[in-house]
């Protein structure tokens, strides 16, 4: 094994461009993680992510990018779904599941990724 590769506790062999997939996961992460709660960096998170993806084809990681750009994209469309409701109330219900949905995606994306496993691994 070469100095640039490590083996993890999962078993998997990083990769440099293992490494940076990761590194670049991480930030796009974190950034829709702030974006919860402020919304612009949501938005700067899955752009991050739809740049940087395909750095990441044919690592270990890229399922990561497809979770963030999709959580991005359904996320999105709940959100104007919610929106329209929104004047009958039944929007915020919808609000809260697309928040409570992304979170959960963000959270478990995360809990991957720093245990070095596929986002469905």
């Amino acid at each position: 094994m070469s100095e640039s590769q490590q083996v993890t506790s999962s078993h998997y062999v990083l990769t440099p461009q293992d490494e940076s997939a990761k590194t670049n996961a991480i930030i796009a992460y974190v950034l829709m993680a702030l974006g919860i709660f402020t919304g612009f960096f949501w938005l700067i998170g899955a752009i991050w992510a739809m740049v940087k993806r395909s750095d990441a084809q044919g690592s270990i990681f890229v399922d990561h990018y497809d979770n963030m750009i999709k959580t991005f994209w359904w996320g999105l469309l709940f959100w104007v779904i919610g929106l329209v409701l929104a004047f009958i109330l039944i929007g915020y219900l919808v609000f809260l599941a697309v928040w409570i949905w992304s979170v959960y995606r963000i959270v478990k994306g995360l809990a991957q990724i720093t245990s070095n496993k596929p986002f469905n691994g």
